[in-house]
C-alpha cells in the first residue's frame, strides 16, 4: 500500500498524522508513505527527522487585504500542479489529509485525478482546510459529536485521534518518581501548552503562592520562553510547587496525577480521554473559530471535565476549584470514569480499517 499523508502547519494537525503512519508501519510492513506539507513550517523540520519521505509545498493561507488574499489564491492554484505532479511521480493508493492549506491542495488534486481520499478533523469546529474538501472526499473521520453533525453522515465517521491509541500503549512513568514526591500526596500538573500561556503566568504567580502549603504537590509547566522569569519570581516557594519548562513526557503525567489542568488543544483532550484524567480545562481563547472552548464544552456537558474560561481565571477563583476538586475523591473518580467512556483507544485501528474499506468501495 502506497499513501500519502498531508499534515500542515501546527502538531495538531502533524502528530496525530505521525501516530497513525506508525500504526499502519506495524500492520503492513511493505507500506509506503510520503508526507506532503509546507516548505517552512514543523513538518518540514520533524518529519524527515523521523525518516519519512516528504515534499514542501509553497501554500500561504487566504488571509490579508484584498491584494494578498489574490496572490495566495494564485499560489494556491500552482501548488496544486505540483500536487499533481508529486501525485503522478508516487501513484498513491490514498491521499489522507489531516489539515492544514497544504492538505487543501494535495487532496483536491488527487480528488480531480480520482484516487481514493480521506480526511481527519481533529477538532469540534471544522478548521477551513476541511471545509473545503468535503465535498471532495471519499471518507471523513472526526473526533467529536459537534464536528459529526456538521458533516454528511453518509461518508463521515466517529473515531477520535490516533494520538489515543498511542498513548494508551504507552509505557508509563509514574509523577510521584520523576519529581520525588512522596507517594501519600495527592498531584496537580498545570500545563498551557508547550510554548506555556503569559496571561496564564500572571494568574498562577499568585495562585501557587496561596497554594504552597496545601496538601498536594504541583508540578508547574511554565513554558520555555517564560521558565526563567516564572523562577525568579518564585523562588521563595517550598518545594511542593515543581517548576519546569517542558515536559517530554505528558502521558505519563496526565495517566498518573490526580488532576491535570491544561488547555484544551484536540491532541490533549484524546489523551486525557483515552487515559481516563481528571481535568480542569482553561480552553485558549486565542486560537481560530475560538475552537477549543468547542472542544472542552463536549467534555463538560458530558460530565467528563471542569472548566474555566480565560476571561473569568482569577487566582481565588482557579484556588477554590482546585481544592474542592482534590478534596472530594468522588467528583475525581467521576470526572475520569466519564473521560475514560469518551475516550478512543483504538482510534489508529479503526481509521486503518477505514482506510483499507474505502479501498475496497473504490
Amino acid at each position: 500500500m502506497k499513501i500519502i499523508v498531508s499534515a500542515g502547519g501546527t502538531g495538531g494537525h502533524l502528530y496525530p498524522a505521525l501516530a497513525l503512519v506508525e500504526y499502519i508501519k506495524t500492520q503492513d510492513i511493505k507500506a509506503e508513505f510520503l508526507f506532503v506539507g509546507t516548505t517552512d513550517r514543523l513538518e518540514s523540520q520533524v518529519v524527515p527527522q523521523k525518516g519519512y519521505a516528504y515534499k514542501g509545498l509553497k501554500v500561504k493561507g487566504l488571509v490579508g487585504n484584498p491584494l494578498q488574499k489574490i496572490k495566495n489564491a494564485m499560489i494556491f492554484v500552482k501548488s496544486l500542479k505540483e500536487s499533481k505532479k508529486i501525485l503522478k511521480e508516487f501513484q498513491p493508493d490514498i491521499v489522507v489529509g489531516f489539515g492544514g492549506y497544504p492538505s487543501a491542495s494535495i487532496v483536491l488534486a488527487a480528488a480531480k485525478m480520482n484516487i481514493p481520499t480521506m480526511i481527519h478533523e481533529q477538532n469540534s469546529i471544522i478548521g477551513l482546510t476541511n471545509k473545503i474538501l468535503i465535498k471532495k472526499v471519499d471518507k471523513i473521520v472526526c473526533c467529536y459529536e459537534k464536528a459529526y453533525n456538521e458533516f454528511p453522515h453518509d461518508k463521515t465517521v466517529l473515531l477520535g485521534n490516533p494520538r489515543a491509541s498511542v498513548v494508551t500503549h504507552q509505557k508509563m512513568q509514574d509523577i510521584h518518581d520523576i519529581y520525588n514526591i512522596p507517594s501519600s500526596r495527592k498531584t496537580v500538573v498545570i500545563v498551557m501548552g508547550s510554548l506555556g500561556s503569559s496571561s496564564v503566568n500572571k494568574v498562577m504567580k499568585e495562585a501557587l503562592r496561596q497554594m504552597q502549603y496545601d496538601a498536594f504537590d504541583i508540578v508547574y509547566v511554565t513554558g520555555k520562553n517564560y521558565y526563567d522569569e516564572m523562577k525568579e519570581e518564585l523562588k521563595d516557594l517550598n518545594d511542593s510547587i515543581h517548576l519546569v519548562s517542558y515536559i517530554d513526557d505528558m502521558p505519563s503525567l496526565i495517566a498518573s496525577c490526580d488532576l491535570i489542568v491544561s488547555r484544551a488543544g484536540a491532541t490533549t483532550l484524546a489523551e486525557i480521554t483515552a487515559l481516563g484524567a481528571a481535568s480542569l480545562i482553561i480552553p485558549s481563547p486565542y486560537v481560530v473559530a475560538n475552537h477549543q472552548e468547542y472542544n472542552a464544552k463536549e467534555l463538560v456537558d458530558a460530565s467528563a471535565a471542569h472548566w474555566i474560561l480565560e476571561k473569568d481565571l482569577t487566582a481565588s477563583g482557579f484556588v477554590k476549584e482546585t481544592r474542592h476538586l482534590l478534596s472530594h475523591e468522588d467528583v475525581l473518580k467521576n470526572l475520569a470514569s466519564h473521560a475514560k467512556a469518551l475516550g478512543k483507544p483504538h482510534a489508529c485501528e479503526d481509521i486503518y480499517q477505514e482506510i483499507l474499506k474505502t479501498l475496497e468501495r473504490k
